[in-house]
């Protein structure tokens, strides 16, 4: 590391030093906080990758550049049984993250005031690593890649992300034009925000930087000036720089985290009214090239926020919407453990009673549509999931005893009706994620 970069790394740790960062309150807890959970939640990427669930109990998950502790909390909430090790350069930042999960009774964690690129002197290896917000300011991406790579276990899972170069231009334009006034050189962090608080504020209304880089929220909120107009060595990248950083580092592209936000398709009106030629080279464009297009279209998301792992460590399975009428009829079905609440389960069965709709996405709100309804009929079906995994064939006989009959002709409900409309729910379900189907 030259001069220059070691200095700036002096400044950034003592940025955190300062005001370490997430700023939330000790006392809140994530508990209530269900899609973040979900996004944290190793058997969500698991899935993904190897279309098998697994179980979070004696998993060691390691919280790369931990801050004030708060993600760790959510990692240690998310994942029951798993042991949780957090890391960071800044000691103050240490300090608070171990008081935040004493104060919330989570005591199989552990934290170490070390840089990312010491990793290996733990002596640990880790099946899942949480680095976020981190990446974007080291001097050297591919050496940060590859220090978590170092001990990452053979099947286990990065998650980290990037600063968007395209989300995120206003800002970095914002950061420069501080710089080059002094206000990143070290001086009260408490001053430097009141400085581009007056700043900002005084300029007219039609100067292009206030007009993008300046919302009402910062005129009280000073973790959000820190993070984005003074923040120190910020910096922004695309997916084809993403990409081949991972290449470099040895890495393989699982998955976005909110897979969902980057379809690229679904940023068109009606694929039907589009020219065939251009409908075909969507088809047959690799996942970089379709997130890429989808970054140039849309470019909504600061965070290129992504799930990678060793190469090659994926289990080889037949895509779902591939299988055969065998491998459905051996299939297995599991609730996503972010759903198995007290409080799903006691709404759940009110509204079996009751035989009104249900609503999932009004406790795991993954879908964009406002509501994920579930008529009695399909929420009684998927009641016995909360307990334990089912086979597919229990909840098709399941279904037949609701449906004994076809209520147009009064024949009873043949075994294969019930298996196609148990098959079709599932289907829809685990689109969205709600349910993990194993074969």
């Amino acid at each position: 590391m030259s001069n220059s970069e070691s200095s700036l790394q002096d400044k950034i740790r003592q940025q955190f030093e300062t005001a370490p960062y997430f700023n939330v309150p000790l006392e809140r807890s994530p508990k209530k906080d269900a899609l973040t959970l979900y996004f944290h939640n190793l058997v969500t990427p698991y899935y993904i990758r190897n279309q098998q669930a697994i179980a979070t109990e004696g998993k060691i998950i390691l919280d790369a550049g931990c801050g004030s502790g708060y993600k760790s909390l959510v990692l240690a909430e998310a994942n029951p049984g798993a042991k949780i090790v957090g890391i960071d350069f800044s000691e103050e930042s240490v300090k608070l993250a171990r008081q935040r999960l004493q104060y919330h009774g989570i005591k199989n964690a552990e934290f170490y005031t070390i840089k990312l690129e010491e990793l290996a002197s733990l002596g640990m290896e880790f099946d899942y690593v949480n680095c976020d917000e981190v990446l974007y300011l080291l001097p050297d991406l591919e050496i940060g890649l590859r220090a978590i790579k170092s001990v990452l276990k053979p099947n286990g899972i990065i998650r980290t992300n990037l600063h968007s170069a395209f989300q995120r231009q206003h800002y970095f334009r914002a950061q420069s034009f501080f710089q080059m006034l002094g206000f990143m050189e070290g001086s009260s962090q408490t001053t430097e925000v009141q400085f581009v608080r007056e700043t900002m504020r005084n300029l007219k209304d039609n100067v292009f930087l206030k007009t993008v880089a300046w919302k009402p929220e910062f005129e009280t909120d000073d973790e959000r000036i820190r993070s984005n107009h003074l923040l120190q060595g910020d910096k922004g990248y695309t997916i084809p720089k993403m990409f081949a950083a991972l290449r470099a580092a040895g890495l393989e592209f699982i998955s976005m985290v909110q897979w969902q936000q980057w379809d690229l398709l679904d940023l068109f009106e009606d694929l039907d009214e589009l020219p065939v030629f251009l409908a075909m080279r969507f088809a047959q464009m690799s996942v970089e090239e379709q997130l890429h297009a989808h970054e140039l279209l849309q470019s909504a998301q600061r965070l290129l926020d992504f799930w990678c792992g060793h190469p090659n460590e994926g289990r080889f399975f037949a895509p779902v919407e591939e299988w055969t009428e065998s491998q459905w009829r051996q299939a297995r079905v599991h609730l996503h453990p972010q759903l198995k609440t007290p409080e799903l389960q006691q709404e759940l069965v009110a509204s079996i009673r009751q035989m009104k709709a249900f609503d999932l996405n009004r406790h795991l709100p993954i879908t964009r549509e406002p509501a994920m309804l579930l008529d009695s009929s399909a929420a009684t079906c998927i009641l016995p999931l909360l307990e334990a995994s089912h086979s597919i064939m229990s909840l098709v006989e399941r279904w037949q005893r609701l449906h004994p009959l076809n209520p147009l002709t009064l024949e009873p409900i043949a075994e294969l009706e019930a298996f196609e409309a148990v098959k079709q729910m599932l289907i829809i379900l685990w689109q969205i994620g709600y349910i993990l189907l194993e074969s």
